[in-house]
C-alpha cells in the first residue's frame, strides 16, 4: 500500500473473539477487512487472518458455539502484534465502516493496541451501519442483526466470519440505500404497498400515538465527504446519503463500551434552600393501581418510524417517587457513555409494594417486546439476591445531560436536614468522587425514577432513571 497515498478508501473491517466469562477480557480470534471505493463500492483489496490469544484457555465453549473458531484453529496462527503493523496501516486515517463497530469492534482494537504498548490506529471518520439502518431503514426486517438483514435481502446466512461477515456487510448497505432511494422517489406507491405485516402494524401504532416525545441526540462522529455523483442526481449506492442523514439531530442513542478514563477536575458544591414538596409528576406506590399500567409503542422522535416502548399509568407517562429508599451497593461506574464519562449507577434495596410495581411494569414491558417481533434476552429490572427472604434490589441509573460541547451528570441531588428542612446541592458540574460521598452504602433517600425501556443489541430491559434524589442526614 503506497503510505503517499490519500487513504480516500472505506475500510469495512469486523472482528471475531472470543466470549468472556465475569472478569476476562476480549481477545481477538480473527481480523478480517475490506477496502472499498467510495464512488464505486467495489471491493479494491482484503485481508484476513486468524489471531492467536495469549491464553488459549480463554477459547471456551461459548466462544467456539459463537463463531465455530476452536483452540485447535488459532494454535499455529500470528499473535496480534505479528499482525499490528497490517492492521495499522488498513485502518489508520481512513474511514472506518461495519456493523455496530462503535460499540464493540473499535473498542477491541483500541485493546489490542493497548495489550502490546502501541498506540491503535485513529479513523478520520466511521459509519456504523448498525445505528445508521436501525435509524433509516427501521425495523421492517425484524431487529437490526446482520444475520436477520441478509436473510431479509436473500443474501444467505451469516458465517459470523470476519471477511464473510465484511463483505456481506457492505451488500446490506448497498440493498438498504437502493430501497430507501425509492422509496423516497414514490413513497406512497411503494412504502405503503410493499411494507411487511410488522411495518404495518407499526405505523398504526404510529398513528394512534399522540404522545409528546422529546428527540435523542447523541452524536458520535463528523464523518467527511465519501462521494458524489457528478450528475447532481442521488446515488442510490453513495454511503454519503444515509451518512448525511445520521448526521441530523435525531440519532439514536449508543452506549459505546470502554476502560475506565482518568477523572475530570471536579468542582465544589454549594447549598441553597428549596422546597421539595411538589411531587407533581411522580406517583407513590400507594397511589399505583397495577391494573393501570401499561406498555405502549411510541415513535423515537416525532416523525421517526423507529419505535420504542414506553411505559403509563393509565394515559400518563408512569414515573416513581419512592421514599426511604436504603443503598446497598455505592456508586459504580464501569463504562464510558458518549461524552466520555462514567456511567454511574447504585443499588437500592426494594420494599414489596415497590417489587409489585416494577414486576408489572416488566411483564407488561416483555409481553410487548415479544409481541412487537424483538427477539432480544429480556433483563428484569428486580435483581433478586438467592440465600435472602424477602431482600430484592434494583439498580438505580444516573444520566447524563449535554449541553453543546459540556457534559455533566444530571440528577438533581437534594439533602434533607434532621429537622425536616430541605436543600438543594447545586453543582456546577458534579464529579464522581462527589457523587460517591453523597450516595454511599447505607445512605437512605427519596427517588425520583423515570422508567426508560430498552432495547439495543439482544439486550432488553427497563432502566430505573433518577431524575432526582433527597438524601437523608
Amino acid at each position: 500500500m503506497d503510505p503517499e497515498d490519500d487513504r480516500s478508501e472505506i475500510a469495512f473491517f469486523d472482528v471475531e473473539t472470543t466470549v468472556p466469562k465475569r472478569g476476562e477480557r476480549f481477545a481477538i480470534l480473527e481480523f478480517g477487512s475490506i477496502l472499498v471505493c467510495p464512488k464505486k463500492l467495489t471491493e479494491l483489496l482484503s485481508y484476513t487472518t486468524l489471531v492467536q490469544p495469549a491464553d488459549l484457555s480463554l477459547i471456551s465453549s461459548l466462544s467456539v458455539r459463537c463463531n465455530g473458531i476452536k483452540r485447535d484453529d488459532v494454535v499455529l496462527a500470528p499473535l496480534f502484534s505479528e499482525i499490528a503493523d497490517t492492521v495499522y496501516d488498513i485502518l489508520h486515517g481512513r474511514i472506518w465502516a461495519g456493523h455496530n463497530i462503535l460499540r464493540f469492534d473499535c473498542a477491541r482494537i483500541r485493546e489490542a493496541f493497548a495489550e502490546i504498548g502501541r498506540q491503535p490506529p485513529e479513523p478520520k471518520g466511521a459509519i456504523d451501519s448498525l445505528a445508521l439502518l436501525t435509524q433509516k431503514f427501521g425495523r421492517r426486517a425484524g431487529d437490526m442483526k446482520m444475520a436477520t438483514l441478509a436473510t431479509y435481502f436473500g443474501l444467505g446466512k451469516q458465517t459470523h466470519r470476519s471477511l464473510d461477515d465484511v463483505r456481506m456487510n457492505l451488500e446490506v448497505l448497498k440493498y438498504c440505500a437502493t430501497v430507501l432511494f425509492l422509496e423516497s422517489s414514490l413513497p406512497e406507491l411503494i412504502v405503503n404497498n410493499s411494507v411487511s405485516p410488522e411495518t404495518t402494524s407499526s405505523r398504526r401504532l404510529l398513528k394512534a400515538s399522540s404522545s409528546r416525545e422529546g428527540s435523542v441526540v447523541i452524536s458520535s462522529h463528523t464523518l467527511p465527504s465519501i462521494g458524489e455523483n457528478s450528475v447532481g442526481e442521488p446515488d442510490p449506492f453513495n454511503m454519503s446519503l444515509l451518512r448525511n442523514e445520521m448526521d441530523s439531530d435525531n440519532h439514536l442513542q449508543l452506549d459505546t463500551l470502554m476502560e475506565d478514563e482518568e477523572e475530570e477536575n471536579q468542582p465544589s458544591a454549594t447549598v441553597v434552600s428549596e422546597n421539595t414538596s411538589d411531587h407533581e409528576g411522580f406517583l407513590a406506590p400507594d397511589a399505583i393501581s397495577l391494573p393501570n399500567i401499561k406498555a405502549i409503542l411510541v415513535p423515537f422522535y416525532p416523525g421517526s418510524q423507529i419505535m420504542k416502548l414506553k411505559l403509563l399509568h393509565g394515559e400518563t407517562p408512569l414515573q416513581l417517587y419512592c421514599s426511604c429508599l436504603k443503598i446497598r451497593f455505592g456508586i459504580n461506574g464501569k463504562f464510558l457513555d458518549n461524552a466520555g464519562r462514567r456511567r454511574l449507577n447504585f443499588v437500592v434495596d426494594l420494599n414489596p409494594s415497590l417489587c409489585s410495581i416494577l414486576e408489572a411494569c416488566d411483564s407488561n414491558a416483555q409481553k410487548l417486546s415479544v409481541d412487537s417481533g424483538s427477539t432480544s434476552d429480556w433483563n428484569p429490572v428486580i435483581n433478586p439476591v438467592k440465600g435472602f427472604v424477602n431482600y430484592s434490589n434494583a439498580r438505580i441509573h444516573i444520566p447524563t445531560e449535554i449541553n453543546g460541547d459540556v457534559a455533566r451528570y444530571a440528577t438533581e441531588i437534594h439533602q434533607r436536614e434532621s429537622s425536616g428542612a430541605t436543600q438543594k446541592l447545586i453543582f456546577s458540574n458534579p464529579g464522581v468522587e462527589e457523587l460517591e460521598s453523597l450516595l454511599s452504602p447505607g445512605s437512605v433517600l427519596d427517588a425520583f425514577l423515570s422508567l426508560e425501556p430498552y432495547d439495543y443489541q439482544q439486550k432488553a430491559g427497563i432502566r430505573l432513571v433518577a431524575k432526582k434524589v433527597v438524601i437523608h442526614s
